[in-house]
């Protein structure tokens, strides 16, 4: 059963990925309840994820299971298993706090490619491998858009949006993270991409809510802002929920752009309603199916927003 679904959606996916020449993109995603596995190539890697369950299996029957899994998608996939990083997760937002969360103590990068542009991803040590595939369309969108502008990338992560935006041609490039771990790795992926120039790409370590609260109008062009669902690091002055929280982190990034300026707007969070009537925007337009490839659709949990000042 599992065999048959995952060649089927292989076939399928592994056909499009080539015609767009695309080497990191997701396979299979919990299509069996029976095998519940996020499957995701990272060109000549798989990245196997098993979501957390109740499987009723003792331990090593578990791993016995397990190991006969990865030989199916070794074989299957024409990926030796050596080359095949399984990992167990709970299902979860992927934009939550406990992304900061470190699972290994050696650190394993590797680079891949995407729009010519590298990226260093880790598939055994975090909760999550540092490039979140299915924003591969948005990145795309801000690197079209984004020349000649100064971009802010909010909650910026391992800063793939930044390196975008600088490699378009952005006049300034800013990316703000509470986690100094994935401020140090978007630097790391500015440096392997060749983009140095510390007086126009900026790195700064704040709470992001904080930082909007200290910009003066007219301090950017491009903002993206993909925030945790929910985060009550100690770091932070307070606690982050997003349905409660976005209007006025959206209102405060209004205020900080220029006159026609644009803000990306993303969440992970299922449940979520936009409260149109308390943002201050000229438009907003609901991108979500739009941003949504190929290896997402029927599968996507997130929402994207193009809101313009």
């Amino acid at each position: 059963m599992f065999k048959n679904r995952l060649l089927k959606v292989y076939k399928h996916k592994s056909k499009l990925a080539k015609r767009q020449q695309i080497t990191c993109y997701r396979v299979y995603d919990h299509d069996l309840p029976e095998f519940p596995f996020c499957i995701e190539f990272y060109e000549d890697k798989i990245y196997l994820a098993e979501y957390l369950r109740r499987h009723g299996m003792e331990d090593e029957e578990h791993d016995v299971w397990l190991q006969e899994c990865i030989a199916v998608i070794g074989e299957l996939l024409n990926v030796p298993v050596e080359n095949i990083y399984a990992r167990e997760r709970k299902r979860m937002s992927h934009r939550s706090e406990n992304q900061y969360e470190k699972i290994g103590v050696e650190k394993e990068f590797f680079t891949v490619e995407e729009n010519g542009l590298k990226f260093l991803v880790n598939l055994t040590d975090y909760l999550d491998t540092g490039l979140f595939l299915d924003h591969r369309i948005t990145r795309k969108m801000v690197f079209d858009e984004v020349k000649d502008k100064r971009m802010l990338n909010l909650f910026c992560y391992t800063g793939s949006f930044s390196v975008y935006a600088a490699a378009a041609g952005a006049s300034a490039v800013t990316s703000v993270d509470l986690s100094k771990t994935y401020l140090s790795w978007g630097e790391d992926n500015f440096a392997i991409n060749r983009l140095k120039d510390p007086a126009k790409y900026h790195f700064i370590h704040a709470d992001c809510k904080q930082y909007l609260k200290t910009l003066q109008p007219n301090s950017f062009d491009l903002v993206v802002m993909d925030p945790p669902t929910f985060s009550n690091s100690k770091r932070m002055k307070d606690i982050l929920d997003i349905q409660r929280d976005h209007a006025e982190l959206i209102n405060d990034v209004l205020h900080a752009l220029s006159p026609g300026g644009v803000l990306y707007f993303s969440t992970n969070y299922t449940k979520f309603i936009l409260d149109e009537g308390d943002i201050k925007a000229a438009s907003i337009k609901d991108i979500t199916r739009a941003t949504t490839p190929f290896d997402f659709e029927g599968k996507l949990k997130r929402w994207c927003y193009y809101i313009k000042k």
